[in-house]
């Protein structure tokens, strides 16, 4: 009985390290990203840019996510998960300084080595979570999904108060979020310590042999998957104050509205993981959110002055979506050397079809003039995601 006693007490030590170990990897996720919007404004009279400008800025690290998350992979194999995930957070922390400094173009240099150190950090953490926590995978996935948008939302809401406490603005504000990333490297150091008896790839062990995803039907139904629910997350971010203050909706109501969008979003990710392990498939769920973004587009455009319901139907989908689509990378995968490489693909792809969507959003407005076109048209590639969630949420593996 103590032998047994011993053998529970030292899995559940080891399941709360790496609990430990994602949670702080994930608050570093988005934080630095999302905190530049609510400053973007000061920063663009501070440097003298033009709106176009300054949306390059904003939209610079989606670039970066598209660019390099193919890269992750390798650098994992190369280098072993631990001290690639280390080396990432790293290049984050360094980012976030440069991107503050008070040097000619380290704004845009800063920008890009977050971009790149967040794609990273994108792809390798499903694969960290299918190494260390495989019994939990969609649990653990609903739960720092859920506390990296909660990170995300206090750092909105905080920059801006910091930033005009303190002669430094904009600077400081933006800068402060290094103090995350160092935590985390802290936090990791004595993982990469206790696997540095092994160098390179051997610190997780032979690389496996394993079908590549870009070859598999199954990867690129997985890949659409996300890249359509990305674009729905990011298609409301974008343009869901336009769209409301077209219809009369002040300013500030519309900002709590996105405020209730990200908060149900948070608790829909929480739901989803929860309600994930307890199916052997994800089928029905995948499908039933899916069908909760197709109908806040359809809803917006049939009856926008309905848009706080469509909102909170939209965060339901979004929220339960993203859950699913990161959990896929694990569930669908027999190795997380495979789950890193799927994770790679599927958001290399699915960040260049979230960067597209807002784009072609604002061309069809501008084409038609109106709000109903777009939304229209969104409306109809969440029918397509319906369609690839049935179809990448099977109970199957990569072959």
């Amino acid at each position: 009985m103590p032998v047994v006693e011993g053998v529970k007490t030292e899995s559940t030590v080891r399941f709360g390290l790496a609990f430990v170990g994602i949670m702080v990897i994930a608050a570093n996720l988005r934080v630095a990203f999302v905190s530049v919007g609510p400053l973007l404004t000061e920063i663009s009279s501070d440097r003298g840019w033009s709106n176009s400008t300054a949306g390059l800025l904003t939209g610079l690290p989606l670039i970066a996510f598209a660019l390099f998350s193919p890269v992750a992979p390798g650098l994992a194999i190369r280098l072993g998960l631990d001290r690639a995930l280390w080396i990432s957070l790293l290049l984050l922390m360094t980012g976030i300084l440069a991107r503050s400094a008070p040097v000619e173009g380290a704004i845009w240099v800063g920008t890009a080595l977050l971009g790149a150190a967040i794609a990273f950090l994108n792809v390798l953490l499903p694969s960290l979570v299918k190494r260390d926590v495989p019994a939990r995978v969609s649990q653990v996935t609903g739960i720092y999904t859920a506390a990296q948008g909660a990170v995300s939302a206090g750092g909105a809401a905080l920059v801006v108060p910091i930033a005009h406490a303190t002669n430094s603005g904009w600077r400081l504000a933006l800068g402060i979020w290094a103090g995350l990333a160092l935590i985390a490297l802290a936090a990791l150091l004595p993982r990469i310590r206790r696997r540095a008896s092994g160098a390179g790839p051997a610190a997780d062990g032979p690389a496996p042999t394993y079908r590549s995803p870009w070859k598999s039907a199954l990867g690129w139904q997985i890949t659409v998957f996300m890249g359509l629910q990305s674009m729905a997350f990011f298609i409301l971010m974008a343009w869901l104050p336009s769209i409301e203050q077209d219809q009369g909706i002040s300013q500030t109501a519309s900002g709590m509205h996105i405020s209730v969008f990200l908060f149900t979003g948070t608790l829909a990710s929480l739901g989803a993981g929860a309600l994930l392990h307890r199916f052997a498939g994800q089928r029905s769920l995948a499908l039933v959110t899916s069908m909760f973004a197709f109908s806040a587009y359809a809803g917006l455009a049939l009856a926008p002055e309905l848009s706080l319901l469509w909102c909170v139907v939209a965060a339901l989908g979004c929220g339960s979506l993203i859950v699913i689509a990161l959990s896929l990378f694990s569930l669908r995968t027999a190795h997380h050397t495979q789950a890193a490489a799927l994770s790679g693909m599927a958001q290399s792809i699915g960040y260049a079809i979230a960067a597209a969507g807002p784009v072609a959003f604002g061309a069809l407005h501008d084409l038609s003039g109106g709000w109903t076109l777009p939304l229209v048209a969104t409306a109809g590639c969440m029918l397509v995601l319906c369609i690839a969630a049935v179809l990448s949420a099977r109970n199957k593996l990569i072959g």
